[in-house]
């Protein structure tokens, strides 16, 4: 077994660089999972990642070698073990769990198309990457289709991103460098933006079907032309003493209600189909 000791390495450059460019990462393409539990999505999701960097550590322990038996069978990706020292340099996080997985970026068209979902996500100027993740990590459990983020956005595929979104990525239609209000022009149902300044709240409004909500930058809000690009602008019913919610808070509430109210609308159907048909 050889063990990668220094910095200079080739892999260990590339591994430094897509951590922390964003630049880079678009070009070639590729990017960083860090932990096994991401890893284990990215498989079942998508297949198998192009290498797998352990720390030795990780590696001379005989339940992590059964765990990855266990998880890839006979196919396995290459393994590249590299001494802890240099593995706490290259981790993304300050408490390395022993395990990359080096992948290529899902192949998605990044330009965005005609939205023909009927729940997507519309993300202007979001700045920080832990709040993207944790919106796409929602997004994808209240069963949302696409998303599309602004040229502003932060890089959907950093590894931060990617670590609070705990594989929310591969479930979604991620659409970087986006057009948003031509997005919202073609989108076939309601577009919905939220702003604090909105006389209409979210319990005001209608949610089942088609719709689409927009989400602004965690400082400024929405701009005032994605204000006027939507069909309904709401806030957020608020009755204690702050002033706003945190962005990925607001964008959790709010798939949630349209969750709540999905379905309240298919049981209500579902009553009156057995009522009609009874009588």
């Amino acid at each position: 077994m050889t063990v990668i000791t220094s910095r200079d390495h080739p892999l260990i450059k590339q591994l430094i660089k897509l951590e922390s460019s964003a630049q880079y990462r678009n070009k070639t393409g590729l990017t960083l999972l860090d932990g096994i539990h991401l890893i284990q999505i990215y498989c079942s999701v998508v297949g198998t990642p192009e290498n797998l960097i352990v720390s030795q550590l990780y590696f001379e322990n005989t339940e992590n070698k059964r765990f990855l038996n266990i998880l890839f069978g006979s196919a396995a990706p290459k393994i590249t073990v590299v001494s802890n020292a240099l593995f706490r340099t290259i981790s993304p996080v300050k408490t390395p769990t022993g395990i990359l997985a080096l992948i290529s970026t899902p192949e998605l068209n990044k330009e965005a198309d005609s939205g023909k979902e009927v729940f997507s996500v519309l993300l202007e100027s979001i700045q920080d990457p832990g709040n993207l993740g944790s919106i796409l990590r929602s997004a994808a459990a209240a069963s949302a289709g696409d998303v599309y983020l602004s040229k502003s956005c932060t890089d959907a595929w950093s590894p931060k991103a990617l670590r609070a979104a705990m594989g929310a990525h591969f479930f979604l239609h991620i659409h970087e460098n986006c057009d948003l209000q031509q997005i919202a022009k073609q989108f076939p149902g309601t577009v919905i933006a939220t702003s604090i300044q909105a006389s209409k709240t979210l319990f005001d409004v209608s949610l089942t079907g088609s719709a689409a909500f927009v989400f602004g930058n965690e400082g400024a809000g929405l701009s005032n032309d994605m204000i006027q690009a939507a069909d309904e602008n709401i806030s957020i019913p608020m009755p204690g003493k702050t002033e706003s919610l945190n962005a990925a808070a607001a964008a959790a509430i709010c798939f949630f209600e349209k969750v709540r109210q999905d379905r309240i609308s298919a049981i209500l159907a579902d009553i009156g189909t057995k009522y009609s048909g009874s009588v």
